[in-house]
């Protein structure tokens, strides 16, 4: 025998078949086809049920938005012209300065009171905490129509209790719903009590992942509470608050419901327009109004436009915070 022949490398064979005949090799590929396709069919109900009710919705508003459409059954394809009309709409913009009002008047103070509550309830010498965990969500739950009712009465102007309040100080009686300063104020405070307690215990949990040895070393060298805070929780915590942020920015762009229910169902946001949001805006042109769907898809479409701008900044605030 020649070196050559003693040193050939062995020919490749092909993997070994499943023992057991044609029963074990159909059982083993149906195994490989389970593992690689049952993902997908686990995942497939969610991505119907968006295409059906997320995906189909936002074409079919993106071609109105480009047709003077009403819901008769005319249309007419007109480009962009309803996005030019909005340049020049008196009252969307004066939607869009009253949507940026009341989302400044309630995100700012809620997020600040939302962040005190987290951090006292994150303390571990407070009694009760799982009592006031529970107590602070509570608002969050409540109907949204019942916590309209009441605030109505509380700003009620002959009667409400807040005028009241307001009489032993010397203030005079104020309409809260008919001017724009004072209805941004009480839709603010609805929208700050329904939403602190929700926006608090995300905050919390993102401080109880927070590991509790960089407090006691802190503590160790020193630092008191406000400088354990300053120094320990609020960056480690800045994901989370800029999570959080962005949540309520989005929720108060969309902010509908309690602007309409303070003005007793009246669409137009008081007696002119004091109050009335780009979500309420949109609803008069697009279902209100039948013969402008068309523009009330293109408000819509600017609304989907204004919070994909601040979601993009979302994205750029985590990056930075997590370098």
């Amino acid at each position: 025998m020649s070196h050559s022949a003693a040193t050939a490398p062995p020919t490749p064979t092909a993997p070994p078949a499943p023992p057991g005949g044609a029963r074990e090799r159909r059982r083993f590929t149906l195994d490989r086809l389970d593992l690689t396709y049952s993902p997908y069919v686990y995942i497939a109900p969610f991505f119907l049920i968006f295409g059906a009710f997320g995906l189909y919705p936002m074409a079919r508003t993106a071609w109105m938005s480009l047709h003077d459409w009403d819901m008769i059954g005319e249309r007419t394809f007109i480009g962009l012209d309803n996005y030019t009309r909005l340049l020049s709409d008196d009252y969307f913009w004066n939607a869009l300065v009253n949507t940026f009002g009341i989302f400044a008047l309630s995100t700012i103070p809620q997020l600040l009171l939302a962040l005190f509550l987290a951090n006292l309830l994150n303390r571990t010498l407070l009694r009760a905490k799982t009592f006031f965990r529970m107590a602070i969500f509570i608002p969050n739950v409540v109907s949204v129509a019942a916590v309209a009712i009441v605030f109505g009465m509380l700003y009620q102007r002959e009667y409400g209790l807040v005028n009241w309040l307001l009489g032993f100080v010397g203030i005079d009686q104020i309409d809260w719903d008919g001017q724009t300063w004072s209805s941004w104020t009480a839709i603010a405070s609805m929208v700050n009590w329904r939403w602190t307690g929700y926006n608090t215990l995300i905050l919390l949990a993102g401080m109880q992942a927070i590991p509790r040895d960089l407090y006691e070393a802190a503590e160790i060298d020193g630092a008191g509470q406000w400088r354990q805070f300053w120094r320990i929780t609020l960056p480690l915590l800045r994901p989370t608050f800029v999570f959080v942020v962005i949540l309520s920015t989005i929720g108060g762009m969309q902010l509908f419901t309690e602007p309409l229910l303070f003005a007793n169902g009246s669409i137009i946001g008081g007696n002119q327009r004091e109050f009335q949001t780009l979500a309420m805006y949109m609803y008069e042109m697009g279902l209100v109004n039948l013969n402008s769907a068309g523009y009330g898809a293109a408000v819509a479409w600017a609304l989907f436009m204004i919070i994909g701008l601040m979601s993009l900044l979302n994205f750029v605030l985590v990056r930075r915070a997590a370098k």
